[in-house]
Formats: C-alpha cells, sequence, structure tokens
C-alpha cells in the first residue's frame, strides 16, 4: 500500500495551490496544433498561447518527413549517443542547425531543458564565475544552480538587462578563473529582446563567456529567422547558443546547445544528459530537420509573424488594453491582479479563445497579465476574431 501519510500532504499541498488560484488544470487537444484546434470540451477554439510561431507543426512537409523517418529509422534509439543511439539524421540535423544559428557545430537534446542543463554543469568548473540576467528562464537557473552543486563554482544575478550591474558584478568577480554571462534572447514573459551588442562588448571588455538561450528567438527574429544575432547584425560573434525544436522549429521536441566543434565534442564526452539518457528520437530530428528547411526556403513565414504581432498590437492598444512594448510575438497585457488575470483567461476561454493568465510569484505583485503569441498561421480575421473577444471581455471586467 502506498504510504497514506505521503498521500495526504501531496492532497494537501495541492489543495492549497486551488486555493491560492494557482492551480493548473491541462486542456486536451483532439487535433494538430493549428491556429485554430479541437479541445476536448470546448470545440473548436482559436489557440493565442502557443509557440508554433510559424505554423510548422501541422505542416504537411514537416509531418511527412516525421513519417517517413519512422518508417526509416524507426520508434526511437535504443541506446545513448555514444553507445549506438547516434542516426545519421541526427548528423543532419545538427549540421543544418549550425548553419541556421551561424556557428561551428551542433549537439542534439531531447529538449531545450536537458541541453542548458547540460552544457552548463559541463563546461563550469571550480573557481568560475557565472552571472545570470534575473528574468532567464527557468531552464537557464537550474542549470547554474546544479552547475553551482557540481562544481562548487561562484554564481550571480544581474538586473534585467542592467548593463552597469552586470559590469559591476563581473569587475567585483575579476580574479574568477572564468566568466561566463548567460541570458535569454527573448525573454518569454516579457517578450523583450535582450541587449545582445552591447552585451557582447562587455563579455569582450571582459574577457568573458556569453551563453545565449534563443528558444524564444530562433525561426522568429532576424530578416530569415535565425534569431537574436541576426536581428542585431551579430550572426557568428555569440560564443554559445542554445535553443529549443519544440516551438518555431516544428514544435516537436528536442533542443540543441550551438557553438565551437571543440564545445560539442566535449558534450558529447562528458555533458551527462547526452551520456545517460536516449538521444532525441530519429522521427523527431527528421521532422525538425524539414522544419529548418522550410524556413530558410520560406522566409515569408518570418515576415508575416512579424506583421502578426504588430497588427495584434495595434489593435488591442486600439482596444484599450495596455501590453507591454515590444518587437517578439510574444505580447503580454498587463491585468494588474492576479485573480484577474486568470478569470480573463477564463472568460477568452468561454469566447473560443485561449490565452493563458500568470500572476504572483511568476511575475510580480500587480503585473498579472494575460500572455497572448501570435503565430504566422493566423489570419487577419482570426486577430480580429481574438480583439473582439478581449473587448467583450475586457468590459465585462471593468478592465476597458
Amino acid at each position: 500500500m502506498p504510504n497514506a501519510a505521503f498521500t495526504a500532504d501531496l492532497v494537501s499541498r495541492i489543495d492549497r495551490l486551488k486555493q491560492d488560484g494557482v492551480y493548473k488544470r491541462l486542456n486536451y487537444l483532439a487535433s494538430p496544433q493549428s491556429a485554430w484546434v479541437e479541445m476536448e470540451g470546448r470545440g473548436r477554439t482559436l489557440i493565442l498561447s502557443s509557440n508554433n510561431y510559424l505554423g510548422l507543426c501541422d505542416e504537411p512537409s514537416v509531418v511527412q518527413a516525421g513519417i517517413d523517418g519512422l518508417t526509416r529509422f524507426g520508434a526511437g534509439t535504443g541506446s545513448v549517443r555514444f553507445i549506438c543511439g547516434t542516426f545519421t539524421v541526427h548528423r543532419e540535423l545538427e549540421e543544418a542547425l549550425a548553419r541556421f544559428v551561424g556557428t561551428e557545430a551542433s549537439m542534439s537534446y531531447v529538449s531545450a531543458w536537458n541541453a542548458n542543463e547540460g552544457l552548463t554543469a559541463t563546461v563550469v568548473e571550480e573557481g568560475d564565475f557565472v552571472i545570470s540576467d534575473a528574468l532567464n528562464h527557468a531552464s537557464i537557473i537550474d542549470s547554474i544552480r546544479l552547475a553551482k552543486s557540481i562544481t562548487k563554482c561562484t554564481t550571480g544575478v544581474y538586473k534585467h538587462a542592467d548593463l552597469d550591474d552586470l559590469v559591476a558584478k563581473l569587475a567585483a568577480n575579476k580574479a574568477a578563473k572564468r566568466r561566463l554571462i548567460w541570458t535569454d534572447g527573448v525573454f518569454s514573459m516579457e517578450g523583450s529582446i535582450a541587449p545582445l551588442p552591447e552585451l557582447l562588448q562587455v563579455a569582450r571588455d571582459h574577457d568573458a563567456i556569453l551563453i545565449m538561450d534563443d528558444s524564444h528567438a530562433t525561426g522568429v527574429l532576424g530578416a530569415t529567422g535565425r534569431g537574436t544575432a541576426e536581428h542585431f547584425g551579430v550572426l557568428g560573434e555569440v560564443d554559445v547558443i542554445t535553443s529549443t525544436l519544440g516551438k518555431a522549429v516544428g514544435g516537436a521536441a528536442g533542443g540543441f546547445v550551438a557553438g565551437s566543434a571543440a564545445l560539442c565534442d566535449l558534450l558529447t564526452q562528458r555533458s551527462r544528459p547526452q551520456l545517460f539518457s536516449n538521444a532525441l528520437p530519429p522521427t523527431v530530428a527528421a521532422s525538425a530537420l524539414q522544419a529548418v528547411r522550410v524556413i530558410e526556403a520560406q522566409p515569408e513565414r518570418v515576415r508575416t509573424l512579424r506583421e502578426n504581432a504588430r497588427y495584434f498590437r495595434e489593435q488591442i492598444i486600439e482596444a484599450g488594453f495596455s501590453p507591454l512594448a515590444g518587437e517578439t510575438p510574444i505580447v503580454p497585457i498587463i491585468i494588474g491582479e492576479t485573480a484577474a488575470a486568470i478569470q480573463m483567461s477564463e472568460l477568452m476561454l468561454a469566447e473560443g479563445v485561449f490565452v493563458t493568465g500568470f500572476g504572483f510569484p511568476v511575475v510580480p505583485h500587480g503585473t498579472a497579465r494575460v500572455r497572448c503569441q501570435l503565430s504566422a498561421s493566423h489570419t487577419r480575421e482570426d486577430i480580429d476574431f481574438a480583439v473582439t473577444a478581449f473587448k467583450k471581455v475586457g468590459a465585462k471586467l471593468g478592465i476597458i
């Protein structure tokens, strides 16, 4: 029999989440991820909270590539990379990803979380100093915590995008063997873009290593979707880039680290997620490879995404809402209190639009928000439908 006291404690913790209004309920989709989906119990629903930025989740050629990969290579790897779990499609994908983001090499992982975790704990050593932007993704934060527990390196946090604070803390740790700066390219809760050219200059001035997680920028920023570096005209200048295959790049799963060939070789030799976990399924690698090819062949998808984000921002501001300023397809609409943001997301779902409300402790008190995410698969009619629903719900809640 399971331990009754343990189960009772878990139930108590879940009850507290419900009482605090932060309990997450799963919504089940009965169709492919797209602009519109069939949601169990809800019917046809407009999705305005997906990472499917370029609409590649149900792109026929991407789906077919996965089917072909499944037929050719089978369902899984059955092994870790260094034993017998590396397939030719892994090499093709990694070569394509490196070319796409402007690095010498890349190494795929089963998730971007795994990539960040495996990277930091592998490259950091005792005597190093690792500093992280205050709004970095949880995977970066946890990767640094793990590295610190393993290597006894020192760590720090600088105020969000505050170069003066970053410089001061780098200077205070000038005795460190190496100094590493960790930043997101695009910050997922704000939709803001890291000041990459300035960060590169700081890294050069202080002989530091710059690592950037570009998960919300790969396939999104830059004229051809190559990410934050292309957006700022510094492609090939970032020391290390990590990113995901689960957002704009097909939306399936997986992540990668991109950098020098020496870095990727070391990850093969020492990164624990590579050594002790099965490799990315070849069928997923095949669909991701095709997604990269589609992005390269159809840059108009990136332009459409950018236009959709611009149009939505204009319309939602005209409707009386206050989204955070930005250039990305992440559009957070500030509501204020957590209960109001959650209530708004529930009422929006009743109107046939799925958006997610976020409040404290995910964001600071008083800045609860509904985060909207645009896709190239949205039409103007889809966006107008969403804005109409926002107007109705906003008026009902007294927000506008």
